[in-house]
């Protein structure tokens, strides 16, 4: 039986190849009396400036385990850890046609979980193969025309894809484990296994993105490219086929909708086929870029350090004016801001890194929560088209060439001219006043906020700083509600899933929920299964 030491912490300039000796020296074991050891997770405290330590959770095993288990009966940071059974998953087989709309983490993990029972589900992207998409991407980043059906929204990956490829999640789920390990399988670094905040980068995700598709294909599953779904049909309150580019019909049993948060067109048809979906809160703004030096010694007290990784940040506030959440979102160190529209004549910004995290700019949204007295009514839509018209104001204040308007962050919050701005965004800035871009409420918002973070840590609000604008595509404005079974309560068969259905909010969450709706549909197939014989 292994056991497992909690809170063990390091200085920050210890390495991993040394660290066995200070496990040690902390078990006050022998070396020949430690078997084996592995790092189950790692993060980094920094809240001391003078005294900036990793702390580890280390999982080792013993010689003599009774010995050991009496020896640390009352240390609270030493406990014996019980191993947990190899979830067993059935092999099942079926004539029923799967139907995943759809390759993000939702959808793709749905795949791996299906195949996983020996199941053989067909994938439907509307966007092209990663490999052909990065080249769509970099075509419009260099003043190309947008490609509506392949860009940083659409297309093998999914948008996380163009991002810094993040795996953090506040749930806890069986599956997280799960998830990681895939990960790694894939290509994914080792060390996404145990730490607290691991990512992957935009570089080495695309490349995962391939793996899991050439795996995929291996056993036995289908991949439809260009294959956007325009319809549903449906037979007793039940789908019965799916229409891909308005002339493909396909008999479908189960169809997994994993299309993402952009997918505008889909929520529009599955309004007119009246599957139910009601409008929830999301949050719009900007992206902010400081030098990432200014970010590492505001949180360090140093510029660089080889041991330490490019600074991060995490900031909420609660305006008492305006009564909105403002907070920082999906925050690239060493990053670089990019356009990420989907729609000709509306500008969206967003960020990424690559792995190595090397840019000279650290970049993060900047958001105000938005809720229904933003988008009053009942169309469920009404959020979508919120998020439509700021896009397209944008992209008007921005020269309509989707060059993104951007002002100097310390101007904006003190409600002056833009005199400079520095930005990584391709294609390119127009410097704009953007309280002239923003909902009146929304910038008045970000401005507290600002400054509310400024007093949190002090450097924030700074000339060196530039904002750009806007950030729309946070999460999903739509919910496609459905029923503990996991299908739309409107149309059985139907297994809305991810962040485009308004269940999860990132790589993780989304992935996990794409293996819930697999489950389940491996249940409903098994149970069939059972009754016919």
């Amino acid at each position: 039986m292994p056991f497992q030491v909690r809170n063990f912490a390091v200085d920050f300039t210890i390495r991993e190849d040394e660290l066995f000796e200070n496990l040690r020296l902390r078990l006050l074991l022998e070396r020949d009396e430690i078997t084996d050891w592995r790092i189950i997770r790692k993060g980094l405290d920094a809240r001391k400036k003078s005294s900036i330590r990793y702390v580890y959770t280390i999982e080792f095993s013993v010689r003599d385990e009774e010995g050991c288990r009496d020896k640390f009966s009352l240390d609270p940071d030493i406990l014996p850890v019980d191993v947990e059974p190899t979830r067993f998953i059935p092999r099942l087989s079926s004539k029923r046609k799967i139907i995943i709309a759809g390759m993000g983490p939702a959808g793709l993990f749905a795949a791996i979980r299906l195949s996983s029972y020996g199941l053989r589900p067909t994938l439907i992207e509307r966007g092209r193969p990663v490999e052909e998409r990065v080249r769509h991407v970099e075509t419009f980043w260099r003043g190309g025309a947008l490609n509506p059906e392949s860009n940083v929204q659409f297309g093998e990956g999914g948008a996380g894809t163009f991002s810094d490829g993040k795996l953090t999640t506040r749930i806890r789920d069986e599956n997280l484990r799960y998830v990681l390990e895939n990960l790694v399988r894939f290509g994914a670094p080792t060390e996404i296994l145990w730490l607290a905040k691991p990512h992957i980068g935009t570089d080495r995700l695309r490349r995962v993105v391939r793996r899991v598709r050439h795996e995929l294909l291996a056993r036995g599953c289908e991949f439809l490219f260009s294959g956007k779904l325009t319809d549903i049909t449906s037979r007793n309150s039940r789908v019965n086929t799916v229409v891909m580019n308005d002339r493909d019909e396909v008999p479908c049993d189960f169809l997994v909708l994993a299309t993402g948060h952009s997918a505008r067109d889909t929520y529009e048809m599955l309004v007119r086929r009246g599957v139910h979906l009601e409008k929830k809160p999301f949050a719009v703004g900007v992206r902010v870029e400081h030098p990432q030096q200014r970010i590492n010694c505001i949180q360090y007290g140093i510029p660089s350090h080889p041991c330490l990784p490019q600074a991060e940040y995490v900031l909420t506030f609660a305006d008492p004016d305006t009564e909105r959440s403002v907070y920082s979102f999906c925050m690239c160190p060493g990053g670089v801001v990019m356009a990420a529209a989907s729609e000709k004549g509306c500008l969206v910004t967003n960020g990424m890194s690559t792995y190595r995290r090397d840019a000279p700019y650290a970049n993060s949204a900047l958001v105000v929560a938005v809720d229904g007295r933003d988008f009053p009514g009942n169309n469920p839509l009404a959020g979508v088209e919120f998020q439509r018209n700021w896009e397209r104001n944008a992209f008007a204040a921005g020269g309509g060439t989707y060059r993104a308007p951007a002002q100097n962050l310390l101007d904006f919050v003190e409600g002056r001219g833009s005199r400079g701005v520095r930005s990584s965004y391709r294609p390119g800035v127009v410097e704009t006043d953007l309280t002239r871009v923003l909902p009146p409420e929304i910038a008045q918002a970000l401005k507290s906020g600002i400054r509310g973070f400024d007093r949190k840590m002090r450097g924030f609000l700074t000339q060196e700083a530039t904002l750009t604008g806007v950030e729309t595509r946070t999460s999903s404005p739509v919910r496609i509600v459905r029923g503990d079974d996991l299908q739309s309560v409107s149309l059985k068969g139907l297994f809305p899933t991810g962040e485009g259905a308004g269940y999860a909010g990132g790589i993780m969450s989304a992935a996990i929920d794409g293996i819930r709706v697999a489950d389940r549909i491996a249940l409903e197939l098994s149970e069939d299964t059972r009754s016919s014989e």
